[in-house]
């Protein structure tokens, strides 16, 4: 298989297309280098300034807590009636609290003050205050976040701050329990870079919030605390991560904030993808221009070149060739091609010439060859009619005679009407019928708008003929022949049948095979060769026969109204 070569447009292109590669390759590594360090301090400044700023609301929000844990210290001192009113009023002015409770010296739960919430009847575990950790209670804790299950079909989400206390009640532990909302409501809040988070985590590194928590503590997401709780305060750049670590003043929690590098030098590249897509643009339209200049001086003709050879070859004969214009080159090209067209178009018409000189001598021999002996046994049987005194009958055969050779003759026509075809058909009958009497009938049937048609002259006869000699005339019993033409369509069919000794399949195709050998006259293959030569291939003779019922022989060909195709003669 012949390899396709590029065209030469195709290779300005890839050369001005790899040019730009190269140009925006360098680009991008600029951009990349210069970018890297700036977009990083500036991402740690972002972030330390969001750290900053929830440590400092965090920073106020356990500072506000830490007093109201001590105001609530101050209320425990009060008459158990008065208390039960500040506790309800302050816990309506603090939605934020779920709970205040206070448990003995042995951790057991003394008071539990809660709006809208019931205590259950047998308490399972209490996660806001471990009696086995007391000591760790001794000056002050901020448990981490967890769900109180002390209430009737509650189990809201707190952060528990316990403080030492001594009341009269035997009360020696408070635990404010308060609600993670506003908690994650700063955390949540703030946002580093698109993807960027912070969370809370105690000094030993066990996360205190978080805004992914549930998908942490499902494994569906992993946090390295064990890395976080080691680093100092500051950011730290480990591998594509930023951290930046900030302790609360009160030194019990740290604000972890999390960016990625890869996301900012992301961000990056979308700028050096801006700036290489408009140099690309700018690229592109130098090249597509410098490209339509040089098609213009050189691909364009060549181009037009090819065209009008394609042209030439799809239909030579009425292909009108125009010269090309160009360099120096594609002239000298195009007029050898000219030159070309010109001696081909020469020749085609010669072979046409002598194709159709050699048809019409085909046809001229194929219509001479009219069988001698049929013309000696006619003659020699008027002779005997005349000695016979049978002059009426010989009269007849004459007559019959005379028209079968004047339609036969026809003025050099090779074409003739229908009508004269069955009268030649008819003519020829009336002399076998007289030369083989009471050996077979016949009986034409003709449609009468089929007879202003045109068909080839003698095609009914050498059918006929065969049916004579090959059929009706070896049956003992009277013979038939039915001679019909026919309109079908964009056709017309002559159908010639008999009730003779029919033929085998083999027989059949040995007909088409058959050359004249002077006792058959022009023959039923030479009928069909005049017809397909005439007509095209797919008209012709079909024969269908039964050994001992017969043949019907179909002869196929177009509705044609006058002569065509070659010339008078």
């Amino acid at each position: 298989m012949k390899r396709e070569r590029m065209s030469m447009n195709l290779i300005m292109v890839l050369a001005m297309a790899a040019v730009a590669i190269c140009v925006l390759a360098c680009a991008l590594v600029i951009f990349v280098r210069t970018y890297r360090s700036a977009l990083i301090r500036n991402a740690e400044t972002t972030s330390r300034q969001a750290i900053a700023q929830v440590s400092s609301t965090m920073e106020e929000y356990l500072d506000d807590m830490n007093g109201s844990v001590a105001l609530l210290s101050e209320y425990l001192e009060l008459p158990v009636q008065q208390r039960q009113t500040r506790f309800e009023t302050f816990l309506e002015i603090r939605p934020d609290v779920v709970a205040v409770t206070t448990y003995d010296e042995a951790g057991q739960m003394k008071n539990c003050y809660s709006l809208g919430r019931r205590l259950r009847g047998h308490i399972l575990q209490n996660l806001s205050l471990d009696a086995a950790r007391l000591d760790l209670y001794a000056d002050g804790y901020i448990s981490a976040p967890h769900v109180m299950s002390i209430f009737e079909e509650s189990y809201p989400w707190v952060v528990t701050l316990i403080e030492p206390v001594s009341t009269n009640e035997g009360e020696r532990w408070v635990a404010v329990d308060i609600g993670c909302s506003n908690i994650s409501g700063y955390i949540n809040g703030v946002g580093i870079g698109q993807r960027g988070y912070c969370f809370l985590e105690d000094m030993d590194g066990n996360l205190v919030y978080h805004p992914q928590q549930q998908l942490i503590y499902s494994d569906l997401k992993q946090e390295n605390t064990a890395l976080t709780a080691s680093l100092s305060d500051g950011s730290h750049v480990e591998g594509n991560t930023i951290y930046t670590v900030q302790t609360l003043s009160s030194g019990s929690w740290r604000v972890v904030g999390v960016s990625s590098v890869q996301e900012l030098i992301t961000d990056g590249l979308q700028e050096v993808l801006r700036i290489s897509i408009l140099s690309a643009l700018f690229i592109l339209a130098a090249t597509l221009l410098l490209s339509v200049l040089l098609s213009r001086l050189l691909s364009q003709p060549i181009q037009n070149l090819v065209s009008a050879m394609r042209s030439f070859e799809k239909n030579a004969d009425d292909f009108s060739y125009e010269p090309v214009s160009g360099v120096r080159e594609v002239q000298n090209l195009s007029v050898s091609f000219e030159h070309m067209v010109r001696k081909i178009q020469k020749l085609m018409a010669k072979v046409r010439s002598e194709e159709v000189n050699l048809r019409k001598t085909e046809l001229k021999a194929l219509q001479a060859q009219i069988n001698p002996h049929f013309l000696y046994n006619t003659l020699d049987s008027i002779c005997w009619m005349c000695e016979q005194g049978r002059n009426t009958e010989a009269v007849s055969m004459v007559n019959a005679l005379a028209r079968l050779f004047r339609i036969s003759i026809s003025r050099g026509h090779e074409l003739i009407p229908i009508r004269s075809e069955v009268q030649h058909a008819q003519s020829y009958l009336q002399i076998q019928s007289v030369r083989y009497k009471e050996r077979f009938s016949y009986e034409f049937d003709v449609e009468e708008r089929c007879l202003d048609y045109f068909c080839n002259k003698i095609t009914l006869q050498p059918i006929i003929e065969n049916a004579i000699y090959h059929g009706v005339n070896g049956l003992v019993d009277e013979g038939r022949i039915i001679i019909r033409v026919l309109e079908r369509e964009d056709d017309i069919f002559f159908i010639v049948e008999d009730n003779g000794v029919g033929m085998a399949p083999e027989q059949v195709a040995e007909i088409f095979r058959r050359k004249p050998d002077g006792r058959s006259g022009i023959g039923i293959r030479n009928v069909n060769d005049r017809l397909r030569i005439w007509f095209g291939e797919k008209y012709g003779i079909t024969i269908v026969s039964v050994p001992d019922e017969g043949t019907r022989v179909t002869v196929r060909m177009p509705k044609v109204r006058e002569e065509i195709g070659y010339e008078k003669h």
